[in-house]
């Protein structure tokens, strides 16, 4: 099975558990919500992924898009008018093109770290997890130890996803798992425009935790949004979430990013949430490829 790849490439880990540690990105195509209403009035939907659609011949890879201030940040992982820009990929090129942007082409480095493998989207875990199967299975993918899918938490994993998981874990029968999955979860709430009942799906993330770590991480922007975060932490924990929450600023490009993280981060230390930069902001502006 081929995978449709918007965007792969090598940075640090921008965010939640792993900040800073060097991971290769790889960024499927396809998502089940739009997210369009980020850094908008409350009801407003956001148009810049419209309208940079309305030039799409202009660009004709994904590092030429434009950022924008509003909706996604990473709306050509979805938007089908740039479904051309991403590219359809083997096993054997994805993996030749992931070795490559390592160090030593290779995912144990000689310094006794790991590189990562951070798995996103889009929605990662919607359509592709046959593929990820086959990917993981193959021979130059056996020194990979650690593993993180970027996901909304609303996607089931398949039965025959669900076994390989445990197995990719524990390579031998009993054996203690030498091999690390985690599930970073990005629940969206009302400041995201999707509607409550899509986007919370506790009953689906606790399946998670029976594959590996997972965590919650939340986007917020005024101290309001708080009480959505705190009301659906209560309903995660009643689902059996026995993880940790994050919670991090709105804010894909520099000027909101920097206008709201120092409020964010007193917010949630006042109510014991841990606090996520957007490392790849600080340090790039969240442009493409970073």
């Amino acid at each position: 099975m081929k995978l449709k790849v918007s965007e792969l490439f090598y940075s640090a880990q921008g965010e939640g558990r792993f900040v800073g540690v060097p991971s290769v990105f790889l960024r499927t195509y396809g998502c089940n919500f739009t997210c369009s209403g980020f850094g908008c009035a409350p009801g407003v939907q956001s148009t810049e992924a419209d309208q940079v659609a309305k030039n799409i011949h202009l660009y004709k890879d994904f590092l030429e898009l434009p950022l924008v201030n509003t909706g996604c940040d990473s709306y050509a992982s979805w938007h089908p008018a740039f479904k051309d820009l991403s590219h359809t990929l083997t096993h054997d090129e994805l993996i030749e093109k992931m070795l490559a942007l390592t160090p030593n082409k290779q995912w144990e480095q000689h310094n006794g770290n790991d590189v990562h493998l951070v798995i996103t989207g889009g929605e990662p875990l919607l359509g592709w997890q046959r593929g990820y199967e086959e990917l993981l299975s193959q021979g130059s993918m056996g020194d990979l130890k650690n593993i993180t899918f970027e996901t909304n938490g609303t996607q089931k994993l398949q039965p025959a996803f669900q076994t390989f998981l445990h197995e990719w874990r524990r390579p031998a029968l009993g054996a203690i798992p030498t091999r690390e999955i985690t599930f970073s979860v990005s629940p969206k709430l009302s400041a995201s425009g999707e509607l409550w009942d899509e986007a919370i799906k506790p009953e689906i993330v606790i399946d998670y935790q029976t594959y590996g770590t997972v965590y919650l991480k939340f986007v917020v922007e005024t101290l309001a949004h708080f009480e959505e975060v705190d009301r659906a932490v209560v309903a995660y924990r009643a689902a059996g979430f026995r993880g940790v929450t994050y919670v991090m600023p709105q804010g894909g490009v520099v000027t909101p990013y920097e206008r709201n993280r120092v409020n964010v981060a007193d917010w949630a230390l006042a109510r014991g949430y841990n606090y996520s930069p957007r490392l790849h902001v600080d340090l790039w502006g969240n442009g493409w490829g970073k």
